[in-house]
């Protein structure tokens, strides 16, 4: 599974609530003025075929009246904490100092499961120490779910099935997540996203499921019916799609027929240029037929 997409996708849907989540003693000063940007995570190699070092989420937060300096959050998820590399943090946060020529960098950890083994990092000798960098770490499943199970942000609300409950309660914990969901996102798309965000980090099981539709009637009835017109449109879509590549196959077909029939032979190179090209080149190939002297002169 592909924790780290999933939370890049939450934090740059609502990077605000993000920060108010997982960064709390820093986004606290934070008005709703200020302007969130992400930027560009893929920092200027100093070497042509260097690797880039890349994190997830670069966030970078602006007064509008000017008079705080620009202030540069740097999130990261892992989903277990003993994989977190503090050094690798710590470099990357490093480098952003330099290129946007700032020391307001604040690091942020949001840790899926467990400690990490490092909270802290010392660089220096037996009398000095010369580097200290520390980052605000953010352990999903040590978060209580009873202190976040009415919030009004969003991502606290979605993050339910990864903060820490009784096993028992996971029904109740899937429930407010999707009453969340629907009371906090009008959007229709992001309502369909981020309800496959909560079936992944609650995987009930069908005891479970059938438990929630029993004693959370109203919501089950809303989020299925949800779901069941999101599945129609998609079956749609895909019916529409596969009828348009039907009738795109058959008409690269016809023109290799008639290619065939005038030219001979067809060079391979011309054969896979038509079978992947769309029906509104194919179209405007098949005209030139008539006049053509080559089957180059066709596909130029």
């Amino acid at each position: 599974m592909d924790h780290d997409q999933n939370f890049k996708n939450l934090i740059l849907d609502y990077p605000r609530e993000a920060l108010a989540l997982f960064a709390a003693a820093e986004a606290v000063a934070l008005s709703l003025r200020v302007r969130i940007t992400p930027i560009r995570q893929e920092q200027l190699k100093e070497r042509l075929g260097e690797r880039f070092r890349e994190l997830d989420v670069p966030l970078l937060v602006e007064w509008p009246d000017g008079r705080h300096e620009a202030l540069l959050f740097v999130l990261e998820e892992e989903s277990a904490g003993r994989r977190f590399s503090i050094h690798r943090l710590a470099h990357y946060c490093l480098d952003l100092a330099e290129l946007f020529a700032t020391d307001r960098v604040v690091p942020v950890v949001v840790f899926l499961r467990g400690e990490p083994a490092r909270r802290e990092l010392r660089l220096g000798g037996d009398r000095h120490v010369y580097l200290r960098f520390a980052y605000l770490g953010c352990v999903l499943s040590a978060l209580p779910f009873e202190r976040h199970r009415e919030s009004d942000n969003i991502v606290a609300r979605l993050n339910l099935p990864n903060m820490r409950y009784a096993p028992g309660r996971r029904v109740e914990v899937y429930a407010l997540a999707c009453r969340g969901l629907l009371e906090l996102e009008p959007d229709p798309e992001k309502r369909r996203k981020y309800l496959d965000f909560i079936d992944i980090y609650t995987a009930l099981d069908d005891n479970e499921r059938q438990q929630y539709e029993q004693q959370y009637p109203r919501e089950a009835q809303v989020m299925s019916s949800f779901a069941d017109r999101f599945r129609e449109e998609g079956m749609e879509k895909g019916l529409q799609q596969g009828i348009q590549q039907g009738m795109r196959e058959g008409e690269a077909h016809i023109l290799l027929r008639q290619l065939r029939v005038k030219f001979g032979d067809i060079p391979e190179e011309i054969h896979r240029r038509i079978e992947s090209a769309d029906a509104q080149t194919l179209l405007g190939w098949s005209e030139r037929i008539l006049t053509a002297k080559s089957v180059e002169e066709i596909v130029q």
